[in-house]
């Protein structure tokens, strides 16, 4: 399954001190070869003070990877190890296989991380239980003068093109069936019996044909993802972001697409969560985990 969306459509406190931006620079290009590699620049910023960061992101030479863990109350239950455990694993594993194994499809790749996680656990937790930890997932790879690309979940990425508006790619499934969950949880409790009980039910609707699909314990999940290419020729960078981020444009409408990379191009991702810290102040609205990835220089561009 393929999908992308143009530039203006929509997918569903200030950053720590001690979140800081990672770096990593492009390698020379090889004498008479093509560069394969980019230069990357990641912030991640937790909800708040005291709270795990349930997003994980990274990257290799030729590689990013940005997971947003997803859990409800109770499920520490069911998995001892948590969301943050469950997101760390599966973008490590991801990176690993990215940077070793060059001639497989990202959604192979994929499925072999989700296997690889669940058995780390499957003797301990119950995996299967619809609230045990699971992740959206973005993916970038460099490989023959194309950029790949993998977006399962709500996660965004963004390719800025050199010529037209930017290829916004984004899975809405999750946020349409959502929408039919959102005024009965507006009308209890956060927190209550209730609200945990609605939050299942809408959990269930994961990984289920006519539902939404993420990474959790069934490999499968990876057959769902929505892919695609495009020659690096064509590209001035990429971005990928979690929900958390991508609220400048998708919930508070601070800008669109092309602003957003604007400011990346001139303040760098620390800035676009800063902004994004601040409309949830002004509007009253619960924080989530922030996390960017900005890759920029992309090699044979």
């Amino acid at each position: 399954m393929s999908s992308a969306s143009n530039g203006n459509e929509f997918s569903s406190s200030t950053p720590r001190p001690d979140a800081r931006p990672w770096l990593l620079k492009s390698t020379p290009r090889p004498a008479g070869g093509r560069r394969q590699d980019m230069r990357v620049t990641m912030t991640s910023v937790a909800a708040g003070t005291g709270r795990p960061n349930e997003d994980f992101t990274g990257a290799v030479p030729t590689a990013a990877v940005l997971i947003d863990g997803a859990g409800i109350p109770g499920a520490e239950s069911i998995c001892r190890h948590g969301v943050a455990w469950y997101a760390s694993r599966l973008g490590g594993s991801l990176l690993g296989l990215l940077s070793l194994v060059r001639d497989a499809g990202l959604p192979a790749l994929l499925a072999e991380a989700i296997e690889r996680v669940t058995d780390e656990h499957r003797g301990t937790c119950d995996v299967g239980n619809p609230i045990s930890p699971s992740a959206t997932v973005a993916m970038l790879r460099l490989s023959d003068g194309l950029v790949e690309y993998l977006v399962l979940g709500d996660s965004v990425l963004v390719l800025d093109r050199a010529s037209g508006a930017p290829l916004v790619v984004s899975d809405p499934r999750e946020v349409i069936i959502s929408q039919s969950y959102r005024t009965a949880l507006e009308a209890v409790a956060e927190g209550s019996d209730e609200y945990r009980r609605i939050l299942r039910e809408l959990r269930a609707n994961r990984n289920q044909p006519g539902g939404f699909w993420l990474a959790k314990d069934d490999p499968r999940a990876a057959d769902e993802a929505i892919t695609g290419s495009c020659p690096i020729s064509e590209l001035n960078g990429a971005v990928l972001l979690s929900n958390g981020a991508s609220r400048i444009v998708d919930r508070f409408r601070l800008t669109d697409w092309p602003g957003v990379l604007a400011v990346l191009a001139s303040d760098g991702p620390a800035e676009v969560v800063q902004r994004v810290r601040q409309a949830e102040a002004r509007h009253a609205v619960a924080a989530d985990d922030a996390t960017i990835a900005h890759c920029t220089d992309l090699g044979g561009a």
